[in-house]
């Protein structure tokens, strides 16, 4: 038997396997530190990446919910609303001035008394549309706001890391835009100055002295809200109270406006009538039982009166006279009639008669006694 020689099957003679030298080892050891060392600096520009993102996405966040909020956005709108229902007034400053009469006196005049009634006008219709500007540019405002954190919001929910990353500038410019939107926001919501060139008080009344100088603004006063729970009516006449939370004199003068609803399918006309009160509670009458009546509540118009569009509104139905009622008084005339002239005739046959026999018994009696 021939001896069994174990020879590698990869090489063609004794000699061919050979073992990986130094050198060779070491380049693979260098090979696979610096891999290890690129891997470790991308995991730490991953990182870096990571933390920069989190921290913008948390700056934008942070902008929508403390300076951006849907809370604070419709507080703003509540305050809108309110501001278009409230009364735009002039204010002149000073509101007296001291002028000659025509006694060469000098008095101290009430501005209005002495204004020019043509620039005082003019100067209303002014104030009227820089506060219709105000209040367009309010509302204009605000559907900017909403919109804008609308956008915002879900571009930041639904945008990726590197997209996110790439148009930081973009963003940024976008939060800077609604801050400044909403900073206009609070500096319209005040009314303002009264930017124009006038002469109020003409140079004959002034007396040829310089014209002083007159400061022109406007101011609110919010609208009178009817009651509803202390506010009612009766069958002919119905008590309305209006809450008013400026808190002025008792005297401040109301409008109510006092209108008769009907439907179409009555034929009567409809009437409405204007009253002026100066009483909160104040009692209504001459109403008709069962009928629906309008009522309206507004500040009376004053010379100063510049900008009102939103008056208060409640309908009360007066409260209809029972059936009861109706038969009683009808037969309280029924049975009136006919007990009076039943007991008219009777008591007179019987007052005549009796009547009659007492005069007799009285003439006897002084006849006796006289004698």
């Amino acid at each position: 038997m021939s001896d069994l020689v174990y020879k590698p099957w990869c090489s063609s003679g004794p000699d061919s396997y050979k073992h990986p030298s130094f050198g060779s080892m070491a380049k693979v050891f260098n090979e696979t530190e610096t891999s290890s060392e690129s891997t470790a600096t991308r995991e730490g520009q991953d990182n870096a990446t990571v933390q920069q993102y989190m921290r913008n996405k948390n700056l934008v966040q942070d902008f929508l919910r403390n300076e951006l909020n849907p809370r604070l956005l419709r507080y703003h709108w509540n305050r809108l609303n309110l501001l278009k229902k409230c009364y735009f007034y002039l204010k002149i400053e000073p509101r007296h001035l001291c002028v000659r009469d025509p006694n060469n006196m000098m008095i101290c005049a009430d501005i209005l008394q002495i204004a020019n009634p043509c620039q005082l006008q003019k100067i209303k219709k002014m104030g009227k549309n820089q506060t219709e500007i105000q209040l367009s540019l309010l509302t204009g405002l605000l559907e900017q706001l909403d919109r804008g954190r609308k956008e915002l919001s879900h571009y930041v929910e639904t945008c990726d890391m590197a997209t996110f990353l790439s148009q930081w500038d973009l963003t940024i410019k976008k939060v800077l835009k609604l801050s400044v939107l909403f900073s206009k926001l609070i500096a319209l919501e005040e009314p303002r100055k009264l930017h124009v060139k006038h002469s109020l008080v003409s140079q004959v009344i002034l007396g040829g002295a310089v014209h002083p100088h007159i400061s022109l603004s406007l101011y609110t006063k919010k609208p009178p809200i009817f009651d509803r729970r202390e506010s009612f009516a009766s069958q002919n006449w119905a008590q309305l109270k209006w809450i008013n939370e400026n808190q002025e004199s008792h005297l401040e003068r109301w409008q109510l406006e006092i209108k008769l609803m009907t439907d179409d399918s009555q034929t009567e006309p409809g009437y409405s009538r204007i009253q002026e009160v100066i009483s909160n509670p104040c009692v209504i009458h001459h109403l008709q039982p069962g009928r629906s009546y309008e009522f309206r509540v507004k500040r009376s118009d004053t010379h100063t009166l510049v900008y009102s569009q939103w008056h208060d509104r409640i309908v009360l139905e007066t409260k209809t006279v029972p059936v009861e009622d109706t038969n009683s008084s009808t037969n309280g005339s029924t049975n009136g009639s006919t007990n009076g002239s039943t007991n008219g005739s009777t008591n007179s046959s019987t007052n005549s008669s009796t009547n009659g026999s007492f005069g007799f018994t009285r003439r006897l009696t002084r006849t006796s006694s006289s004698l």
